[in-house]
C-alpha cells in the first residue's frame, strides 16, 4: 500500500513510463507514412474511432470498480480480523482461571493460546502470498520478470526480516503439528478449538465461556474464507482480458483516426499528433493497468493490503493484552510502502 498522499512523477514513470517508447514509435510510424510517403489511405474517419474510445473508457471504468471493490473487501477483511483478535485476546486474558492452578499455570495457557493465534496470522499472510497462475508474477516473458522485480523492489522483498528469531520460537513452536498441512492456517484454527475443549474437559474453563470463545474462532475461519475466496477466484477472465484486447484495439486505431484530423492544422499538423496521441494511448494504457495490478490485493505488490502492518499490530496488542514486556515496533513504510 502506498502512504504517500499522491504519486509521484518519478513512480509514475517506474510503473508505466516504459509504455512511452512503444507509444511515441508508433505514432512516428504513422506519421511518416502519411506525411513523408503519403500514404493517405492509412488515414480512417475519426467519429468511428472516437465511438471506439468511448465504449473502451466505459468498459475500463467497470473493470476498475471491480478491481477496487477487491481491494476494499480484502482491506475490511483483514479489518475483522484484527477486531476478532482483539476479541479473542480479551476472552483468553478474562475468561481462562482456575482456583487449583498457579498464576505461573494460567499464564502459560494464556500465553499458548496468544502465541498460537499470532502465528495464525503470520501464516495465513504467507499462504496468502503464495502466487497463482493468474498473478503477474507467475506470467511468463517480460511480463512475469517485470513484476518479480517489482516484487523485490517495491514489494514483500523490502520486508523479509519482519520476525526475529526469539519471535519465531515462540510463535512457531508447534510448527510440527501443522507444517504437513495442505493448509496450515486452518490446521491452526482446528488446534485452538481443541485445545479449549481440553481446557474445559479439566474445568479450567467454564464450558459457556469455551462455546463463546469456539465462536470466535468460528469467525476466524469466515474471515480466512472470504480472503481466500479473493486469493483463488480471479476477476472474471472474459472481463480481465477482454478489456486489455479493446484497449490494444483502440490505441492502434487512434492515430489513423487523428492524422487526417491533425493534418487539416497546417504543415506541422501532422507532427503534432505524435505527442498528442501517444499521451491519449498512454492514458488508457495506464487505466487499463490500475485495474489489471489492483484485482489481485495478494499479490505481494505495492498495491497489496498492508497484511504484514496488520500482524504486527494483532501481535502488539495481544501481547499487551497478557502483560509481555518485550514488544515489537510497528511495521514502518518502506519507500513510501507498507506492506
Amino acid at each position: 500500500m502506498l502512504v504517500r498522499k499522491s504519486v509521484s512523477l518519478k513512480g509514475i514513470l517506474a510503473f508505466a513510463g516504459h509504455h512511452f517508447w512503444w507509444l511515441i514509435s508508433y505514432m512516428v510510424i504513422v506519421a511518416v507514412l502519411f506525411k513523408v510517403l503519403n500514404w493517405h489511405w492509412v488515414s480512417i474517419p475519426w467519429l468511428p474511432v472516437s465511438l471506439i474510445g468511448t465504449a473502451v473508457a466505459f468498459y475500463l471504468g467497470f473493470k476498475n470498480n471491480q478491481s477496487y471493490d477487491r481491494v476494499w473487501e480484502a482491506r475490511k477483511i483483514w479489518g475483522a480480523i484484527i477486531n476478532s483478535s482483539r476479541t479473542w485476546g480479551m476472552m483468553v486474558n478474562a475468561f481462562v482461571k482456575h482456583d487449583d492452578l498457579t498464576s505461573a499455570q494460567i499464564h502459560e495457557i494464556k500465553t499458548r493460546l496468544i502465541y498460537r493465534h499470532i502465528a495464525w496470522v503470520y501464516i495465513f499472510r504467507e499462504q496468502l502470498l503464495v502466487p497463482t497462475q493468474w498473478e503477474h508474477v507467475s506470467l511468463n516473458h517480460m511480463i512475469g520478470s517485470m513484476a518479480k522485480k517489482r516484487r523485490e523492489k517495491f514489494g514483500v522483498g523490502q520486508f523479509k526480516d519482519y520476525l526475529n528469531e526469539t519471535q519465531r520460537a515462540h510463535y512457531f513452536s508447534e510448527a510440527d503439528q501443522w507444517k504437513n498441512a495442505a493448509n496450515k492456517a486452518t490446521q491452526i484454527i482446528n488446534l485452538q478449538s481443541l485445545d479449549l475443549a481440553k481446557l474445559e474437559e479439566h474445568e479450567s474453563l467454564h464450558m459457556r465461556r469455551q462455546l463463546d470463545m469456539q465462536k470466535v474462532l468460528s469467525e476466524f475461519y469466515d474471515h480466512q474464507g472470504r480472503a481466500e475466496r479473493i486469493k483463488k477466484f480471479p476477476l472474471p477472465r472474459q472481463y480481465a482480458s477482454l478489456s486489455f484486447i479493446f484497449t490494444c484495439i483502440f490505441i492502434f486505431l487512434l492515430p489513423l483516426g487523428m492524422v487526417a484530423e491533425f493534418d487539416k492544422l497546417g504543415e506541422a499538423g501532422v507532427w503534432m499528433m505524435i505527442p498528442i496521441g501517444t499521451i491519449a494511448g498512454w492514458i488508457y494504457v495506464v487505466m487499463e493497468l490500475i485495474g489489471d495490478y489492483s484485482e489481485n490485493p495478494f499479490e505481494g505488490l505495492w498495491t497489496d493490503v498492508p497484511m504484514l502492518s496488520i500482524c504486527r499490530t494483532i501481535e502488539i496488542d495481544l501481547l499487551q493484552m497478557i502483560g509481555e514486556t518485550d514488544i515489537p515496533k510497528p511495521v514502518q513504510p518502506v519507500n513510501d510502502v507498507l506492506m
